[in-house]
């Protein structure tokens, strides 16, 4: 019998999940490895091969590791729970002139679900993934906090997370830096694991190209959406676009129009087909609305309850009030924020504490 249960354990194939799995399984867990096939990149038309979880060769390196251990190893095809979630999301959101992030619904959604099917069915007590994130149980609460790495930490993409999914979750990495991790894999002897590069990219579009991506997955698209305008931020036309769909706020390259300084998309209006360009400064916002909660570290906030709020994965966090608005949060930020983009998460910290988060609705200046 093992000395801490049976856990299941999400296997990419990559240096994370491998020492994940490895870590575990000197631990004294009875680990069981699962590699999920998530997507099938050369039925999208793209000129890369598949990356990450959807690479053969990483699922036939996860398999290996398994039998070196001598524990269990199973390939699960999620493609099609995976596609009609995070793929037909990501085009809708972009229909809707929103920006998505397909990793955050994926990692909290369709992983997790998937994890803890088979873990039923497989009868694992747990479920553990390689994210550089931890998990503490506080006052009947579990809560997701911030791995010690600075520059590798996941905690964002988590938000997500329910308290019920939370309960049988390990992040056996949280308390190590990346170079620690390297370091294991050399020593273990497995050397060519440790020089793996990673992926940054989305993985069902490796070479990041998602105009192209949008314009295959939806028939007709290009035609549809062609004939936009640019305007100001005083909303006089300054030009035309080939569509909404593929600009982003934030976006300075790739406009298709020169004004003679840099211009920013600060604002995409899907009904009209019109994308707004401003300068840098037109970017700042006060604050923002926030929906889809999901609530993590406390029940439910308080008016005026002071958080670090992060807009997206690599943002510094900036300091601000959350306030109920109905099913929403109010986001009232202390200076500026530049970016906003609707459809991206918005994550709430308390220290290094996962308050909870949601999907950015729109942004506002007071």
């Amino acid at each position: 019998m093992s000395k801490h249960g049976k856990i299941l354990v999400a296997m990419s194939g990559g240096i994370d999940s491998t020492v994940a799995a490895v870590m575990l399984h000197q631990e004294g867990y009875e680990v069981v490895g699962i590699t999920m096939k998530t997507w099938d990149y050369a039925s999208a038309g793209g000129s890369k091969k598949e990356t990450g979880c959807c690479n053969l060769d990483s699922m036939n390196d996860a398999r290996q590791l398994a039998v070196d251990l001598g524990f269990s190893h199973y390939i699960v095809d999620i493609r099609e729970e995976f596609g009609d979630a995070v793929i037909e999301n990501f085009v809708e959101e972009y229909i809707a002139g929103r920006t998505p992030n397909p990793c955050v619904l994926c990692n909290t959604h369709i992983k997790w679900t998937a994890l803890i099917k088979r873990a039923r069915q497989m009868d694992c007590e747990f479920i553990a993934t390689g994210h550089y994130a931890q998990i503490r149980n506080e006052n009947g609460r579990y809560v997701i906090s911030k791995g010690v790495d600075e520059w590798k930490d996941q905690s964002y993409v988590l938000w997500g997370l329910a308290q019920e999914n939370m309960a049988i979750s390990r992040f056996p990495l949280g308390g190590f830096h990346k170079k620690d991790i390297r370091k294991m894999c050399l020593e273990w002897g497995y050397t060519d694991l440790a020089k793996k590069s990673e992926s940054y990219e989305i993985c069902f579009i490796p070479d990041n190209d998602y105009r192209g991506f949008l314009k295959r997955r939806v028939p007709g698209l290009e035609e549809n959406v062609s004939g936009g305008t640019f305007v100001n931020t005083r909303g006089e036309v300054i030009g035309s676009h080939e569509g909404y769909p593929f600009f982003t706020i934030g976006q300075r390259k790739g406009l298709g129009i020169a004004l003679g300084k840099p211009m920013f998309v600060t604002d995409i209006i899907a009904e009209t087909n019109t994308v707004v360009l401003g300068e840098e400064d037109d970017l700042q916002r006060s604050g923002m609305i926030v929906g889809g909660i999901n609530l993590q570290k406390y029940a439910g906030i308080r008016d005026g309850m002071e958080v670090i709020a992060k807009v997206r994965y690599k943002d510094a966090g900036t300091p601000g009030r959350l306030y109920n608005e109905g099913s929403k949060i109010k986001v009232e930020f202390e200076g500026l924020v530049k970016g906003i983009a609707p459809g991206q998460s918005a994550v709430f910290y308390e220290g290094n504490d996962v308050i909870g988060g949601g999907l950015i609705h729109s942004s506002f200046n007071l």
